[in-house]
């Protein structure tokens, strides 16, 4: 997209809550969230960055670190950048085996850079069966870079990801390292992870769980959408099934009514243990790995561990 349509998306974006926001009363935490592939990648990206800001969104950057030098990260603390989120996969070896020759110390550069400009920067670690048994050292390499946070995530086969299939980890395994994750306390450094089964393990389940309104758990279809370079608006930047372009498509009317997004709102016609469960409004498991593993994008997450249903 050139850069006069992502302007005219994010206006549209704009318009969109702001009259939801006077015709429903509904508060929206509104923001951003720019990445790629690498967002410092493409030409106009302080372009684009400015007009975010100016439309009053906050502005989170996913990025692997390498191209933030000096320079980028003043400018991104100009632009009141909330926090820039960097993948660090395990210790050197193990990170360079996953993203490339010479990529672990580019990536620290990075982060040092982002550091000493002042912005909140969140190292985050894609959990597989290739860096599983280094979890505290990314603990120790993220309490000496001195990052404000660590996040986890699940390995989604998709995509790139899908050579990766057989790296899944188990429900147990997930289980063994989101237990140890929670376990940890270190000063100065918040551990954290956006995977809706994980934070399962911070819910004491009671009677009110049970119900069909989602009221946290999984984004997709719930609350933000994903665009991609070429106008392709999809649940999640994990979850690859189209619902729409924006060049074509309003944005609002593919929200109400993408028959995909409606599926993903609809407990009835969920499968499998997501199906049953009365953690569903505040989980619902990840979408994204449910369909990459199996092509359904309804039924449910293979490393669910949660065993009360």
């Amino acid at each position: 997209m050139h850069l006069s349509e992502i302007n005219e998306v994010i206006s549209e974006v704009s318009e969109m809550l702001n009259a939801w926001s006077e015709n429903y009363d509904i508060y929206f935490s509104t923001s951003f969230n720019v990445t790629g592939g690498e967002p410092f990648l493409h030409q106009d990206i302080f372009k684009i960055l400015e007009e975010i800001k100016r439309k009053e969104f906050d502005i989170y950057i996913l990025s692997n670190g390498t191209l933030i030098n000096r320079e980028r990260a003043k400018r991104l603390l100009d632009l009141a950048v909330k926090g820039v989120q960097v993948s660090i996969e395990g210790p050197e070896n193990v990170h360079e085996s996953i993203r490339g020759k010479g990529s672990f110390y580019s990536s620290l550069e990075g982060i040092q850079n982002l550091l000493e400009a002042g912005i909140k920067v969140t190292l985050n670690v894609t959990l597989s069966e290739i860096n599983a048994d280094y979890f505290m050292d990314i603990v120790a390499l993220s309490s000496s870079l001195g990052v404000h946070r660590l996040g986890f995530s699940r390995l989604v086969p998709s995509g790139r990801g899908k050579r990766l299939f057989n790296k899944m980890i188990s429900k147990e395994r997930a289980k063994e390292i989101y237990e140890k994750m929670y376990s940890l306390n270190i000063n100065g450094l918040e551990i954290t992870t956006g995977d809706p089964v994980a934070s399962q393990m911070t819910i004491h389940s009671n009677e009110n769980d049970s119900g069909s309104v989602p009221k946290g758990g999984c984004a997709a279809g719930i609350s933000g959408l994903t665009l991609l370079p070429d106008g392709t608006i999809m649940p999640c930047r994990r979850l690859n099934v189209p619902i729409g372009n924006v060049r074509k498509d309003s944005l609002r009317e593919v929200w109400v009514s993408s028959e995909v997004l409606q599926q993903l709102r609809d407990k009835e016609i969920y499968k499998g243990k997501c199906g049953i469960c009365r953690r569903w409004a505040t989980c619902r498991g990840c979408r994204a790995i449910a369909y990459a593993h199996s092509g359904d994008l309804l039924t449910e997450d293979p490393q669910c561990f949660i065993t009360e249903i």
